[in-house]
Order: structure tokens, then sequence, then C-alpha cells
């Protein structure tokens, strides 16, 4: 089996039909993923099978989630907002990350990929502007639900939704966070369960039903030190 191969059957695995193009794009990422990562830490898994299923497959759970324009708070390596434009050229997707060399990383993954639906943007969340603006908000591997909480739903349109990924560990951060979901506009709409490989995973949808003050996000890393 060729490792596009194992790529199109990872995906089938849990339900998700790509084509042979998106395939190759996926091989591609991997490939310039692994390179890159020789020079500068993006991620600590680079196992092939590892990658597929642990950022590939796992960052495609909630494509049909999303709708219009996606901000990707914190984008790392792109995941997932890479892995959402691979599979929804309808989507218009930025990615928004502080650190310079991985914008600089998924600007070159984008021109690799030939992708034209998605922009990088190097920002501190607490410093981008487009408040309410976004359709749907997301982030991976961020932070807890508490400090995601204010980094995500300020940008989110009334209406909108932010969807987070999450671990085993989702329901007590949620309980955590009631008071920052509230504070920001939001409010849990749904959670969807699953299951990769022997981890349980979780996608968290919260709704955005009123407007959020608008001194937040906070700076000076308050929404980690002192979370709402």
């Amino acid at each position: 089996m060729t490792q596009e191969e194992y790529i199109t059957q990872a995906f089938l695995h849990h339900r998700m039909k790509i084509s042979q193009q998106q395939a190759q794009k996926f091989k591609k990422y991997y490939d310039f993923l692994v390179q890159e990562n020789q020079k500068f830490n993006l991620t600590a898994i680079t196992n092939f099978e590892d990658v597929v299923l642990k950022h590939f497959v796992d960052s495609a759970v909630a494509v049909g989630r999303f709708k219009g324009s996606v901000l990707d708070v914190g984008s790392g390596a792109g995941f997932p907002g890479v892995v959402l434009a691979i599979l929804r050229d309808d989507l218009q997707i930025t990615l928004l990350d502080s650190l310079n060399k991985r914008v600089n990383f998924l600007n070159q993954l984008i021109m690799l990929l030939q992708l034209k639906n998605i922009k990088a943007v190097h920002a501190r969340v607490e410093d981008f502007k487009e408040k309410q603006q976004f359709d749907c908000v997301t982030a991976r591997a961020v932070a807890n639900m508490q400090t995601l909480s204010e980094y995500l739903l300020p940008f989110v349109k009334i209406g909108g939704r932010a969807i987070i990924y999450k671990g085993a560990e989702f329901f007590d951060e949620l309980e955590n966070s009631q008071n920052a979901i509230k504070t920001l506009g939001g409010q849990l709409e749904e959670i969807e369960r699953y299951n990769l490989k022997d981890a349980m995973r979780a996608i968290v949808v919260l709704r955005k039903i009123s407007a959020a003050p608008s001194k937040f996000p906070r700076g000076g890393n308050l929404p980690r030190k002192n979370p709402l």
C-alpha cells in the first residue's frame, strides 16, 4: 500500500471519503512537515501513521460543521486550518499564529499545496482586530476551555460558532468555563464524542448569542494566568 492509499483508507475508516488529489496533498503536507520540523519544532508527532491519524484525520472530524469564514487561532503547523482548506475549498480560512517562523512555514505550505482559500496572519490573538467577523472560529490543542473561550468567542459573529477540539478532559474544563462562556456571549450548543484509536476525543460547539465586551481578549497572557 502506498502512503497515499494509506491516507485514503485512514479517512475511510472514519467515514470520510477523500479524492486522489486530496490524498496527494496530504502526502505533500506530511513530507514538508517532517522536513521543516528538523529546522524548528512544529510537532512532536512525526511518525507517518501517527500524523495521518492524530493530525490529519483528527482535524477533519469536524469538517462538516464549518461554513463561510473560518479563523483558526494558534494554528501552529496548520491543524485544523490547513486540513479544512484541503477538504473544503468553499471555506475562506484565516490561520492566526503569534510566531513568525510558524507563519512562514504556513505560507510556504499554502503555496506548495496550491491552496487558494486560505491565508496565514502573524499576530497575537489579543492584537487581532477582526472581532465578530467570522462564521466559525476554531482551535486545537491550544489551551483549556476557560482560556479558549476568551481567545475564540470575541471573533465569532453573533449566530456563528466556536468549534473546539478537545481530549478526554473536556468535561471538567467545560464545567469550569461556564462563567467565561456566558461573559463572552456564548452558549453551549453541542458536544460530539468520538474515539481516535484508543483515545476519547470531543468536539465542543459554542454558539455566539450576544456580543463579547470589547476589552476581550485581554493582553498580558491574562486569559491563561487569570481565566474568567
